[in-house]
């Protein structure tokens, strides 16, 4: 599977185990902490980059 720039409320679900309705609660937070730093944000989708930057720790 190709990983994209975005990560959708689903892969989310899908990653941590848990109900897209919680995943799009996540994805959202996620997205409202971006805004506040000035980025753009898309609706239901969130930087795969930063996802993975607050869940593992991952920076690259």
């Amino acid at each position: 599977m190709e990983q994209g720039v975005f990560i959708t409320a689903k892969e989310v679900a899908e990653l941590l185990g848990i109900s897209k309705s919680k995943a799009y609660t996540i994805v959202r937070e996620l997205n409202e902490e971006l805004s506040a730093k000035g980025f753009i944000i898309v609706a239901g989708r969130v930087s795969r980059k930063f996802f993975e930057e607050k869940f593992y720790g991952v920076a690259g």
